[in-house]
């Protein structure tokens, strides 16, 4: 049986937004909040908080304690050599990718994207992280899910600024819609049901305004029900959020 790990980015020095990370959502830190939802993937061997091997970097491994997770630390700088040696770490055949700015991931779609990928049978990167090739998606609530061995050899090749700091430059560029080596890594995504496909919703947490946006939606939605879903927020958004501003 082939293993499936997800794994978190985080650190503490966000250009945009430094901090970030424990920016609080009803109560808790922004990387509480994701874990707490992840963590109810069906289809996830093992969550690693990858971050980096800093004293800055510090308080998230202690929330990786607290929400009993592994904690991995490499480079700051390097995500790609940080992504590596966190999937060799963790023995992982499939690496999930999951970005810790998106603060509503959905489980289930998480499952979703990774079936998806596995029954292609051959090796590739999939996401549903964002909308491409039409599949309407709200940006933030997937994931992507790439093999292992190709994640291996982008590292042992790869020398450019830009895909050393982002990992999924290196199979897919989501701005272009275009494959780095489509034969080499094939991509591919799936549609989103009718009900939330709503690609002009952003779900990250970049800038303070988004925060601010985020943490509305957190207060409002989870202590109504902590396991809230996407058609709940769309809901809120539509019917709250929009009429009060």
């Amino acid at each position: 049986m082939k293993k499936i790990v997800l794994i978190i980015q985080a650190r503490m020095g966000s250009t945009r937004l430094p901090g970030k990370s424990l920016l609080t959502l009803a109560g808790k830190p922004l990387v509480g909040r994701i874990l707490e939802r992840v963590k109810k993937c069906k289809n996830i061997d093992q969550i690693v908080l990858a971050i980096p091997n800093t004293k800055e970097n510090d308080p998230l491994d202690e929330i990786g304690k607290e929400y009993n997770v592994s904690t991995f630390r490499g480079s700051e700088f390097n995500l790609l050599e940080r992504y590596y040696e966190a999937a060799k770490f963790s023995s992982s055949d499939y690496v999930v990718r999951l970005p810790a700015d998106n603060a509503t991931p959905e489980p289930s779609e998480i499952d979703k994207i990774i079936d998806h990928h596995i029954s292609l049978k051959r090796a590739g990167f999939s996401s549903n992280l964002s909308s491409f090739f039409g599949s309407n998606y709200p940006d933030g609530i997937g994931a992507e899910i790439f093999d292992f061995n190709l994640l291996e050899e982008a590292y042992k090749n790869e020398n450019d600024k830009q895909k050393l700091e982002h990992v999924h430059l290196n199979f897919f560029d989501y701005s272009t819609e275009k494959a780095v080596d489509s034969n080499w890594c094939p991509i591919s995504t799936i549609k989103c049901p009718k009900e939330y496909s709503r690609p002009e919703i952003v779900l990250d947490i970049n800038t303070i305004d988004q925060y601010i946006f985020i943490k509305e939606l957190y207060e409002y939605l989870y202590i109504k029900n902590p396991n809230f879903t996407i058609t709940d927020t769309l809901d809120w958004y539509d019917n709250f959020y929009k009429k009060n501003k």
